[in-house]
Protein backbone atom coordinates (compact mmCIF):
# COMPACT_ATOMS: atom_id res chain seq x y z
CA UNK A 1 0.00 0.00 0.00
CA UNK A 2 1.19 3.52 -0.78
CA UNK A 3 1.87 5.87 2.07
CA UNK A 4 -0.47 8.78 2.68
CA UNK A 5 1.00 12.19 1.76
CA UNK A 6 2.77 14.01 4.58
CA UNK A 7 0.52 16.79 5.88
CA UNK A 8 0.88 19.76 8.20
CA UNK A 9 -0.83 17.63 10.82
CA UNK A 10 1.86 14.93 10.44
CA UNK A 11 4.61 17.48 11.04
CA UNK A 12 2.77 19.07 13.96
CA UNK A 13 2.25 15.74 15.73
CA UNK A 14 5.90 14.73 15.25
CA UNK A 15 7.11 18.01 16.78
CA UNK A 16 4.34 18.27 19.39
CA UNK A 17 3.30 21.74 18.22
CA UNK A 18 0.15 23.13 16.62
CA UNK A 19 -0.63 22.98 12.92
CA UNK A 20 -0.69 26.78 12.74
CA UNK A 21 2.81 26.90 14.24
CA UNK A 22 4.10 24.51 11.58
CA UNK A 23 2.40 26.51 8.84
CA UNK A 24 3.96 29.76 10.02
CA UNK A 25 7.40 28.18 10.49
CA UNK A 26 7.36 26.93 6.92
CA UNK A 27 6.68 30.52 5.82
CA UNK A 28 9.49 31.91 8.04
CA UNK A 29 6.97 33.89 10.05
CA UNK A 30 8.70 36.24 12.56
CA UNK A 31 6.45 35.02 15.40
CA UNK A 32 8.22 31.64 15.31
CA UNK A 33 11.71 31.45 16.77
CA UNK A 34 14.66 30.54 14.51
CA UNK A 35 15.38 27.26 16.31
CA UNK A 36 11.83 25.92 15.95
CA UNK A 37 11.63 27.21 12.39
CA UNK A 38 14.77 25.25 11.53
CA UNK A 39 13.42 22.07 13.16
CA UNK A 40 10.13 22.33 11.29
CA UNK A 41 11.76 22.98 7.95
CA UNK A 42 14.32 20.23 8.43
CA UNK A 43 11.65 17.66 9.27
CA UNK A 44 9.54 18.81 6.30
CA UNK A 45 12.53 18.25 4.04
CA UNK A 46 13.32 14.83 5.53
CA UNK A 47 9.71 13.65 5.13
CA UNK A 48 9.43 15.27 1.68
CA UNK A 49 6.47 17.39 2.67
CA UNK A 50 4.80 19.15 -0.26
CA UNK A 51 2.00 21.70 0.18
CA UNK A 52 -1.43 20.62 -1.04
CA UNK A 53 -2.68 23.50 -3.22
CA UNK A 54 -6.31 22.34 -2.99
CA UNK A 55 -6.23 22.20 0.81
CA UNK A 56 -4.52 25.58 0.98
CA UNK A 57 -7.09 26.99 -1.39
CA UNK A 58 -9.95 25.70 0.71
CA UNK A 59 -8.47 27.40 3.77
CA UNK A 60 -8.26 30.67 1.85
CA UNK A 61 -11.62 30.10 0.09
CA UNK A 62 -9.75 30.39 -3.22
CA UNK A 63 -9.06 26.98 -4.76
CA UNK A 64 -7.71 28.34 -8.07
CA UNK A 65 -9.81 25.72 -9.83
CA UNK A 66 -12.13 26.46 -12.77
CA UNK A 67 -14.92 24.01 -13.59
CA UNK A 68 -15.46 23.41 -17.32
CA UNK A 69 -18.60 21.69 -18.66
CA UNK A 70 -18.86 20.60 -22.31
CA UNK A 71 -21.54 18.57 -24.14
CA UNK A 72 -18.97 16.15 -25.65
CA UNK A 73 -15.31 15.26 -25.20
CA UNK A 74 -14.39 13.22 -28.26
CA UNK A 75 -14.51 16.05 -30.81
CA UNK A 76 -11.80 18.35 -32.08
CA UNK A 77 -14.20 21.25 -31.56
CA UNK A 78 -14.48 20.95 -27.78
CA UNK A 79 -10.93 19.63 -27.31
CA UNK A 80 -9.57 22.77 -28.99
CA UNK A 81 -11.77 25.06 -26.88
CA UNK A 82 -10.65 23.29 -23.69
CA UNK A 83 -7.02 23.76 -24.78
CA UNK A 84 -7.67 27.48 -25.15
CA UNK A 85 -9.24 27.68 -21.70
CA UNK A 86 -6.37 25.74 -20.13
CA UNK A 87 -3.70 27.91 -21.77
CA UNK A 88 -5.09 31.01 -20.02
CA UNK A 89 -5.67 29.11 -16.77
CA UNK A 90 -2.04 28.00 -16.62
CA UNK A 91 -0.81 31.52 -17.37
CA UNK A 92 -2.73 32.81 -14.35
CA UNK A 93 -2.06 30.00 -11.89
CA UNK A 94 -5.39 28.17 -12.23
CA UNK A 95 -6.25 24.50 -12.73
CA UNK A 96 -9.26 23.23 -14.68
CA UNK A 97 -11.58 20.31 -13.93
CA UNK A 98 -13.58 19.08 -16.94
CA UNK A 99 -17.01 17.44 -16.85
CA UNK A 100 -19.16 16.27 -19.76
CA UNK A 101 -22.95 16.60 -19.96
CA UNK A 102 -23.24 14.19 -22.93
CA UNK A 103 -25.91 16.52 -24.35
CA UNK A 104 -28.19 15.77 -21.36
CA UNK A 105 -29.95 18.47 -19.36
CA UNK A 106 -30.10 16.20 -16.32
CA UNK A 107 -26.38 15.41 -16.60
CA UNK A 108 -25.60 19.12 -17.03
CA UNK A 109 -27.31 19.86 -13.71
CA UNK A 110 -25.38 17.01 -12.07
CA UNK A 111 -22.05 18.27 -13.47
CA UNK A 112 -22.76 21.75 -12.16
CA UNK A 113 -23.63 20.47 -8.68
CA UNK A 114 -20.56 18.22 -8.54
CA UNK A 115 -18.17 20.98 -9.54
CA UNK A 116 -19.60 23.34 -6.95
CA UNK A 117 -19.15 20.61 -4.32
CA UNK A 118 -15.47 20.54 -5.35
CA UNK A 119 -15.37 24.23 -4.42
CA UNK A 120 -14.37 25.45 -7.87
CA UNK A 121 -14.07 29.22 -8.08
CA UNK A 122 -16.44 29.37 -11.02
CA UNK A 123 -17.73 27.72 -14.18
CA UNK A 124 -17.05 28.01 -17.92
CA UNK A 125 -19.52 25.99 -19.97
CA UNK A 126 -21.43 25.20 -23.15
CA UNK A 127 -25.10 24.25 -22.83
CA UNK A 128 -26.36 20.76 -23.67
CA UNK A 129 -28.77 20.49 -26.59
CA UNK A 130 -31.52 19.39 -24.16
CA UNK A 131 -31.21 22.56 -22.05
CA UNK A 132 -34.31 24.70 -22.50
CA UNK A 133 -34.70 26.20 -19.00
CA UNK A 134 -32.01 27.98 -17.04
CA UNK A 135 -33.10 28.11 -13.40
CA UNK A 136 -30.19 25.87 -12.37
CA UNK A 137 -27.90 28.90 -12.79
CA UNK A 138 -29.88 31.11 -10.38
CA UNK A 139 -27.90 30.13 -7.29
CA UNK A 140 -24.55 30.88 -8.96
CA UNK A 141 -25.68 34.30 -10.12
CA UNK A 142 -27.17 35.14 -6.72
CA UNK A 143 -23.89 34.16 -5.02
CA UNK A 144 -21.77 36.13 -7.48
CA UNK A 145 -19.94 32.97 -8.59
CA UNK A 146 -18.11 33.61 -11.89
CA UNK A 147 -19.97 32.00 -14.79
CA UNK A 148 -19.15 32.20 -18.52
CA UNK A 149 -20.97 30.59 -21.45
CA UNK A 150 -19.40 29.80 -24.82
CA UNK A 151 -20.86 28.80 -28.21
CA UNK A 152 -24.28 27.67 -26.92
CA UNK A 153 -25.34 30.38 -24.53
CA UNK A 154 -28.23 31.83 -22.53
CA UNK A 155 -28.99 34.75 -20.17
CA UNK A 156 -26.47 36.90 -22.01
CA UNK A 157 -27.62 40.08 -20.25
CA UNK A 158 -26.52 38.54 -16.94
CA UNK A 159 -23.62 36.26 -17.92
CA UNK A 160 -20.51 36.88 -20.09
CA UNK A 161 -20.67 34.94 -23.35
CA UNK A 162 -18.41 34.04 -26.27
CA UNK A 163 -20.01 33.17 -29.61
CA UNK A 164 -19.17 33.43 -33.30
CA UNK A 165 -20.93 35.43 -35.99
CA UNK A 166 -23.40 32.61 -36.65
CA UNK A 167 -25.97 34.62 -38.58
CA UNK A 168 -23.42 36.38 -40.79
CA UNK A 169 -21.63 33.08 -41.47
CA UNK A 170 -24.84 31.27 -42.45
CA UNK A 171 -25.83 34.16 -44.73
CA UNK A 172 -22.36 33.95 -46.33
CA UNK A 173 -22.81 30.21 -46.96
CA UNK A 174 -26.22 30.68 -48.58
CA UNK A 175 -25.01 33.43 -50.87
CA UNK A 176 -21.95 31.36 -51.79
CA UNK A 177 -24.29 28.59 -52.97
CA UNK A 178 -26.19 31.06 -55.14
CA UNK A 179 -22.94 32.31 -56.65
CA UNK A 180 -22.23 28.70 -57.65
CA UNK A 181 -25.54 28.48 -59.52
CA UNK A 182 -27.63 26.81 -56.80
CA UNK A 183 -31.29 27.68 -56.32
CA UNK A 184 -32.80 24.87 -54.18
CA UNK A 185 -30.76 25.43 -51.02
CA UNK A 186 -31.57 23.28 -47.99
CA UNK A 187 -30.45 23.62 -44.39
CA UNK A 188 -30.08 20.76 -41.90
CA UNK A 189 -30.53 22.79 -38.72
CA UNK A 190 -29.80 22.04 -35.06
CA UNK A 191 -32.19 21.72 -32.10
CA UNK A 192 -34.53 24.76 -32.20
CA UNK A 193 -33.88 25.78 -28.57
CA UNK A 194 -30.17 26.42 -29.11
CA UNK A 195 -28.94 29.90 -29.98
CA UNK A 196 -26.55 28.48 -32.61
CA UNK A 197 -29.51 26.86 -34.41
CA UNK A 198 -31.64 30.00 -34.26
CA UNK A 199 -28.84 32.27 -35.48
CA UNK A 200 -27.79 29.98 -38.34
CA UNK A 201 -31.39 29.57 -39.49
CA UNK A 202 -31.77 33.37 -39.40
CA UNK A 203 -28.62 33.75 -41.51
CA UNK A 204 -29.82 31.11 -43.97
CA UNK A 205 -33.12 32.94 -44.44
CA UNK A 206 -31.32 36.29 -44.66
CA UNK A 207 -29.11 34.93 -47.43
CA UNK A 208 -32.09 33.61 -49.38
CA UNK A 209 -33.86 36.97 -49.13
CA UNK A 210 -30.73 38.86 -50.16
CA UNK A 211 -30.52 36.72 -53.32
CA UNK A 212 -34.23 37.04 -54.11
CA UNK A 213 -35.04 33.40 -53.32
CA UNK A 214 -38.24 32.45 -51.51
CA UNK A 215 -37.98 30.48 -48.28
CA UNK A 216 -39.35 26.94 -48.64
CA UNK A 217 -40.17 25.31 -45.29
CA UNK A 218 -39.63 21.84 -46.81
CA UNK A 219 -35.94 22.67 -47.25
CA UNK A 220 -35.39 23.43 -43.55
CA UNK A 221 -35.08 20.20 -41.53
CA UNK A 222 -34.03 20.12 -37.86
CA UNK A 223 -31.60 17.56 -36.42
CA UNK A 224 -30.19 16.65 -33.02
CA UNK A 225 -26.63 17.30 -34.31
CA UNK A 226 -25.90 13.57 -34.64
CA UNK A 227 -24.89 11.70 -37.79
CA UNK A 228 -27.96 9.47 -37.53
CA UNK A 229 -30.33 12.42 -37.38
CA UNK A 230 -28.54 14.16 -40.25
CA UNK A 231 -28.77 11.02 -42.39
CA UNK A 232 -32.53 10.90 -41.85
CA UNK A 233 -32.78 14.62 -42.66
CA UNK A 234 -30.82 14.12 -45.89
CA UNK A 235 -33.07 11.23 -46.92
CA UNK A 236 -36.10 13.43 -46.30
CA UNK A 237 -34.65 16.23 -48.41
CA UNK A 238 -33.57 14.02 -51.32
CA UNK A 239 -37.02 12.38 -51.42
CA UNK A 240 -38.76 15.69 -52.17
CA UNK A 241 -40.42 16.08 -55.59
CA UNK A 242 -37.96 18.93 -56.13
CA UNK A 243 -34.89 17.91 -54.11
CA UNK A 244 -32.23 20.44 -53.15
CA UNK A 245 -29.18 21.15 -55.28
CA UNK A 246 -27.29 22.39 -52.19
CA UNK A 247 -27.27 21.47 -48.50
CA UNK A 248 -25.88 23.52 -45.62
CA UNK A 249 -25.24 21.48 -42.45
CA UNK A 250 -25.43 23.14 -39.04
CA UNK A 251 -22.08 21.52 -38.21
CA UNK A 252 -19.52 19.30 -39.90
CA UNK A 253 -20.99 16.13 -38.38
CA UNK A 254 -24.28 16.74 -40.18
CA UNK A 255 -22.43 17.62 -43.39
CA UNK A 256 -20.33 14.42 -43.28
CA UNK A 257 -23.49 12.34 -42.75
CA UNK A 258 -25.21 14.15 -45.61
CA UNK A 259 -22.18 13.51 -47.84
CA UNK A 260 -22.32 9.78 -47.12
CA UNK A 261 -26.06 9.58 -47.85
CA UNK A 262 -25.81 11.64 -51.05
CA UNK A 263 -23.13 9.24 -52.33
CA UNK A 264 -25.13 6.20 -51.22
CA UNK A 265 -27.99 7.39 -53.42
CA UNK A 266 -25.66 7.59 -56.43
CA UNK A 267 -25.58 11.39 -56.60
CA UNK A 268 -22.44 13.41 -57.25
CA UNK A 269 -20.94 16.13 -55.05
CA UNK A 270 -20.92 18.93 -56.08
CA UNK A 271 -22.31 18.25 -59.58
CA UNK A 272 -25.74 17.17 -58.31
CA UNK A 273 -25.72 18.44 -54.72
CA UNK A 274 -23.30 20.99 -53.29
CA UNK A 275 -22.44 20.74 -49.60
CA UNK A 276 -21.13 23.06 -46.87
CA UNK A 277 -20.50 22.39 -43.17
CA UNK A 278 -19.80 24.53 -40.14
CA UNK A 279 -16.78 24.23 -37.77
CA UNK A 280 -14.10 23.07 -40.24
CA UNK A 281 -13.03 19.94 -38.40
CA UNK A 282 -9.78 18.26 -39.49
CA UNK A 283 -11.73 15.59 -41.39
CA UNK A 284 -13.01 18.27 -43.79
CA UNK A 285 -9.68 18.03 -45.63
CA UNK A 286 -9.51 14.23 -45.86
CA UNK A 287 -13.00 13.33 -47.13
CA UNK A 288 -13.69 13.08 -50.85
CA UNK A 289 -14.53 15.65 -52.07
CA UNK A 290 -12.93 17.97 -49.50
CA UNK A 291 -15.64 19.77 -47.55
CA UNK A 292 -16.27 23.50 -47.78
CA UNK A 293 -16.84 24.69 -44.22
CA UNK A 294 -16.88 27.67 -41.90
CA UNK A 295 -13.65 27.86 -39.92
CA UNK A 296 -14.62 28.26 -36.26
CA UNK A 297 -11.90 29.92 -34.08
CA UNK A 298 -12.16 27.29 -31.35
CA UNK A 299 -8.85 27.87 -29.54
CA UNK A 300 -9.49 31.62 -29.51
CA UNK A 301 -13.01 30.99 -28.19
CA UNK A 302 -11.55 29.04 -25.27
CA UNK A 303 -8.99 31.71 -24.46
CA UNK A 304 -11.61 34.45 -24.65
CA UNK A 305 -13.97 32.53 -22.35
CA UNK A 306 -11.16 32.09 -19.80
CA UNK A 307 -10.24 35.79 -19.93
CA UNK A 308 -13.88 36.72 -19.33
CA UNK A 309 -13.86 34.33 -16.36
CA UNK A 310 -10.81 36.13 -14.91
CA UNK A 311 -12.61 39.45 -15.28
CA UNK A 312 -15.47 38.09 -13.19
CA UNK A 313 -13.15 36.46 -10.64
CA UNK A 314 -11.18 39.65 -10.09
CA UNK A 315 -14.21 41.82 -9.41
CA UNK A 316 -17.85 42.39 -10.23
CA UNK A 317 -17.83 43.82 -13.76
CA UNK A 318 -20.70 44.09 -16.24
CA UNK A 319 -21.00 40.92 -18.36
CA UNK A 320 -19.52 41.25 -21.83
CA UNK A 321 -20.70 39.49 -24.99
CA UNK A 322 -17.85 38.66 -27.33
CA UNK A 323 -18.56 37.79 -30.98
CA UNK A 324 -15.66 36.19 -32.86
CA UNK A 325 -15.31 36.29 -36.64
CA UNK A 326 -15.44 33.15 -38.79
CA UNK A 327 -14.12 32.43 -42.26
CA UNK A 328 -15.71 30.43 -45.09
CA UNK A 329 -13.06 28.01 -46.38
CA UNK A 330 -14.10 27.05 -49.91
CA UNK A 331 -13.10 23.57 -51.07
CA UNK A 332 -14.37 21.04 -53.60
CA UNK A 333 -17.79 20.13 -52.15
CA UNK A 334 -19.47 23.43 -53.08
CA UNK A 335 -18.20 23.89 -56.62
CA UNK A 336 -20.03 25.28 -59.62
CA UNK A 337 -23.21 23.53 -60.69
CA UNK A 338 -22.70 21.49 -63.84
Amino acid sequence: MSKRPVSLKTLAQALNVSISTVSRALRNHPDIGPELTQRVQQLAQELRYSPNPLAMGLLKNATRIIGVIVPALVTHFFASIISGIESVAIEHGYYIVIRCSYESFEKEQECLANLLQLRVEGIIMCLSQETKTYAHFDALLAAGTPLVFFDRVCRSTEVPTVVVDNQAAACRITRHFVAQGRRRIAHIAGPPALNISQERVAGYREGLAAEGLAFDAQLLVPSDLSAESATAATQQLLALPQPPDAIFGVNDTTAFAAMKEIKRQGLRIPADVALVGFTDEYHATVVEPMLTSVMHPTFEMGRTAALLFLEQAQGQVPPRQMVLATQLVVRESSGQKS
